[in-house]
Formats: C-alpha cells, structure tokens, sequence
C-alpha cells in the first residue's frame, strides 16, 4: 500500500480538495478524485524524502479551525483599520519572528497561517529556517504581535509535529 500511496495524508487531502471543488459526488468526479490522490504523490515523491511526522491528526483538525475563526475575526479588524483609521495612526511594522519547528512542512504551514489571516504577510524565511519575516499591517507592539504568533501558532504546530 505504501507503494500506491507513498504519502496518505497528502493522497486523502488532494481527493477531499477536488471534491469540494468539484461540487459533485459522481462517478468520474470520484474516479478524478482517485487519480489525482494516487498520481500526485508518485510523481511527486522524489521530492518528498521522508514523511512529515504528524503525531496528533485531530490537534491538526482543531488547529484548521482556530486559523479559521481568526481568519474572521482578522478580517473585521482589518476593515475595522481601513475604514476608520486615519492613515497617519496606522503603525505598520516589519517583525522578525523567531521559530524552532520539527520539519519543513510544520514551517510553511506556519508562514501560510500568517499570510491566510488579513493584515499580516510572511515575507521571508531566513537562511537556516529559524525565522520568518513578516509584515504587519498594524502593530502598534511589534512584540505582542511576535508573541501571539509563536503562541497562538507555532506552540500548537509543535505539539501537532512533535
């Protein structure tokens, strides 16, 4: 079985992806689904030397659905910043943010979370994959914001990664 799908988790995601983009449960939707989630990860597998270790799936489940509920609340806020913040009193701010992370992907999924949530943006990673650079649109405490992240964020995905 490991052959036919050298990475489960990314075969299960892809077929649930072209599902929902889809919108159907047909049969050649199925069978589209079936295809890519087996020949995506083949073709892709000399890329992928080892397999990420998620040791706590469900914790990557409730993870999805924290980024997905600051996604909202970020989004007000930053209507809240455009609409009724002057100009002069919006406190952009370049944060470098320090990371100690298990393995690549638990990084990007790290600086994807930061650029999904309106108002910030991973800019850079650095050399050695220690920190990311990243934009803020307001922080008036560039400090608290480089707290909540590696709390909020990296602290969870450690625990998931771990």
């Amino acid at each position: 079985m490991n052959r036919l799908l050298p990475h489960p988790m990314l075969s299960a995601t892809l077929s649930l992806a072209w599902l929902l983009l889809a919108g159907s449960l047909s049969l050649n939707t199925l069978l589209m689904a079936a295809i890519l989630a087996i020949l995506i990860p083949l073709a892709t597998q000399a890329y992928w030397p080892s397999r990420p270790q998620i040791r706590h799936p469900l914790r990557l489940i409730s993870y999805a659905a924290l980024v997905l509920w600051d996604v909202i609340i970020a989004n007000i806020q930053v209507a809240r910043i455009i609409l009724f913040l002057p100009a002069s009193r919006i406190q952009s701010a370049w944060i470098s943010v320090p990371v100690d992370l298990p393995c690549p992907e638990a990084l990007a999924l790290l600086a994807g979370t930061i650029t999904l949530t309106p108002g910030t943006l991973t800019a850079e990673f650095s050399a050695d994959n220690k920190a990311l650079l990243i934009h803020a649109l307001h922080a008036p405490d560039p400090d608290a914001t480089r707290n909540a992240i590696k709390s909020r964020y990296e602290a969870r995905l450690q625990r998931i990664f771990r």
